[in-house]
């Protein structure tokens, strides 16, 4: 696991400052603390940080093919090098080193552009091809490994792991996008086609882009994209065989490493099954790593503990002060951009355990996005059969004006809390799921901004790019395009960037096999009952996964990881939740309506109304505001 970093002249190839360079490189050092390396030719400049996690003594980036045609940097593992390298071989192909960055550049010189499908793995790399003067930058299918580009007022185009490797370039423009701000306060975070400042984008996940000089940028080109139109057939027998070996296969290939690895394990029916494969093909015990808090609702760490004895790891749990709010300036240096999903917060106080034990850790995140296990996916498969049975035009009028005047009620036991419901009921699928997945609707923050920084917006709504792609998704039911908007969107935009910050942010590589392609692929294709039963999701998987995990750790309620933001904001950080509407950075934007922010932290501060997620997610868009030192 590594960061990377470069330059390139897109139009007359003037010189790269092999400093500039490193300066940017430099500002990744946290992602590769193992070794450095910059190479600059006429007009492009590569610069690396290494993680040693393969063939440590060796495979040095920069790295040049053995004809010297091209040279690259690259950020990940491919999993099925060894396999690759033997093809190669088979065909001529001579190898240096013992690692994979290797394999990349022959597999490029054989195949080109092609060679991409048949890489395995996680990724983003630059790759320069002297002989055809270009340029080629591509990201892995799911997003995995991130890769931020910009274009710059020289004609150059320049590429970075993390954002903060283009700040460090001082032709970097500080201007913040205000639909960035929309789409930020919509979701919790600045989505993959867009980013926090104007002029720097984000390569696509499955997408790749070649650049050349004396040419313009070209839009990027779609390499790899997930299928939900087709259903296998079969029994569940047949099936639950299938997944296993996929999900035997994922495992296994990424237990590959030169390095300490090990696992985390919340107790949760992901992480547990990880590890039950895991220690199914290990000699050894595994190395597992739990956090836990000290309130006893919160804690999950009685669940790891039962299922790290059931296969009999080398376990590390940790307890936390869940009074962790002091972290909140780290974890806006960590993710550069503004990130208000909460569970930053404890995903890296695990990362950080981690590290003490191993250099590689395996996750469970993508089997609910893969296999239907939020509930909010169960709640929007229910809701489409309603939509099935009644007309839009009698929904609308109905459901709408019920949601309208049905009451907030945060307070409320979940069944009562039924305005979401109803005002997604109103809705067709893909704007109903837009709405049970956004945190702020359009009409509250609507509500919250100046006039002139909605005049700005120009009528622009986050939410409508959510909506195309479910309606553009290659699907057959409603499920399946939630699904598909989930791994194309929410995926990428909050999962894979909280965990790829978070692990990064101490070097630790974090590896996600059930994002493994292929199980991505054969999930999609599972017939809905495969997928949801009654008000259970993940049913194969579970069902699947019988022969080695309890009844208690396959059907345990979903947790997850809870930071209690709210009683933070009516107790030690109410000061500040008052400050955002007054006399913090983000109150001298003039982005916002004052008066209407005070309202909501008064609200919130006396116990009136839950704002807290709202109130934390304008806490750290203050805070990513002052890390980027902008004032509006």
């Amino acid at each position: 696991m590594c960061g990377i970093a470069g330059i390139f002249h897109c139009g007359t190839p003037k010189p790269v400052d092999p400093e500039r360079v490193a300066r940017m490189t430099d500002a990744l050092a946290h992602r590769g603390p193992d070794g450095s390396g910059v190479w600059t030719g006429p007009g492009i400049g590569l610069g690396h940080r290494r993680l040693s996690i393969i063939d440590i003594a060796g495979s040095p980036q920069p790295m040049h093919s053995a004809d010297g045609r091209a040279t690259i940097v690259f950020n990940g593992e491919i999993y099925n090098f060894r396999e690759l390298r033997r093809e190669l071989e088979a065909e001529g192909a001579q190898f240096r080193t013992d690692g994979d960055t290797e394999v990349i550049l022959a597999a490029w010189s054989r195949w080109g552009v092609e060679c991409l499908a048949r890489l395995h793995g996680m990724f983003a790399f630059a790759l320069y091809d002297a002989r055809r003067r270009e340029l080629v930058l591509a990201r892995d299918r799911l997003g995995v490994k991130p890769l931020f580009t910009a274009q710059l007022s020289d004609g150059s185009v320049a590429f970075a792991s993390e954002l903060k490797g283009l700040l460090a370039h001082p032709l970097l423009r500080r201007e913040v996008d205000p639909l960035a701000i929309d789409d930020y306060l919509a979701w919790g975070y600045v989505p993959d086609h867009r980013s926090i400042l104007k002029g720097v984008g984000k390569l696509a996940a499955g997408h790749y882009q070649v650049l050349r000089h004396e040419a313009p940028p070209p839009p990027p080109v779609q390499w790899w994209d997930v299928d939900f139109s087709h259903r296998r057939s079969g029994s569940t027998a047949d099936l639950s065989a299938e997944l296993l070996h996929h999900m035997r296969e994922a495992v296994g290939s990424r237990m590959v490493a030169d390095v300490p690895l090990g696992a985390f394990l919340s107790g949760g029916v992901d992480s547990s099954s990880v590890v039950a494969l895991m220690a199914e093909s290990s000699r050894d015990p595994v190395s597992t790593c739990s956090i836990g808090f000290d309130v006893a609702e919160l804690d999950e760490t009685r669940h790891a503990e039962k299922v790290a004895r059931l296969f009999g790891t080398d376990h590390h749990a940790r307890s936390v002060d869940p009074d962790d709010f002091a972290a909140a300036d780290r974890i806006a240096t960590m993710f550069d951009e503004p990130f208000a999903d909460a569970s930053a917060l404890p995903t890296w106080r695990v990362c950080q355990l981690a590290r003490e034990h191993v250099t590689v850790a395996l996750s469970g995140d993508g089997a609910d996005e893969a296999f239907a296990g939020y509930r909010r996916q169960v709640f929007h498969a229910r809701e489409e059969q309603a939509r099935a049975v009644l007309p839009g035009a009698l929904r609308g009028p109905m459901f709408g004006a019920l949601g309208a005047a049905w009451p907030k009620a945060d307070w409320a036991p979940r069944p009562l809390r039924a305005k979401a419901t109803l005002l997604s009921l109103a809705r067709d699928g893909a704007e109903g799921y837009a709405r049970a997945v956004g945190v702020v609707p359009a009409e509250m923050r609507a509500r919250l901004y100046a006039d002139s920084f909605a005049r700005r917006l120009d009528g622009y709504r986050a939410e409508d790019a959510f909506v195309r792609t479910m309606r553009a998704a290659p699907a057959r039911s409603g499920l399946d395009r939630a699904q598909y908007a989930d791994l194309k969107f929410w995926l990428p935009g909050d999962i894979l960037t909280k965990v790829d910050r978070t692990s990064m942010d101490v070097s630790l590589e974090a590896r996600e096999p059930l994002l493994d392609h292929r199980l991505i692929e054969f999930a999609a294709q599972l017939p809905l009952r495969q997928r949801i039963r009654g008000r259970q999701g993940k049913w194969l998987l579970k069902h699947t996964m019988g022969r080695y995990l309890p009844d208690d750790v396959l059907f345990r309620p979903k947790q997850g990881f809870v930071t209690p933001i709210a009683q933070w904001l009516r107790g030690p950080l109410a000061g500040e939740a008052r400050a955002i509407a007054t006399g913090a950075r983000l109150a001298r934007t003039g982005w916002f309506d004052a008066a209407q922010l005070s309202r909501i932290a008064e609200a919130h501060i006396a116990g009136r109304a839950d704002n807290s997620r709202l109130l934390w997610q304008l806490l750290m868009l203050d805070r990513s505001l002052d890390r980027l030192g902008i004032s509006g």
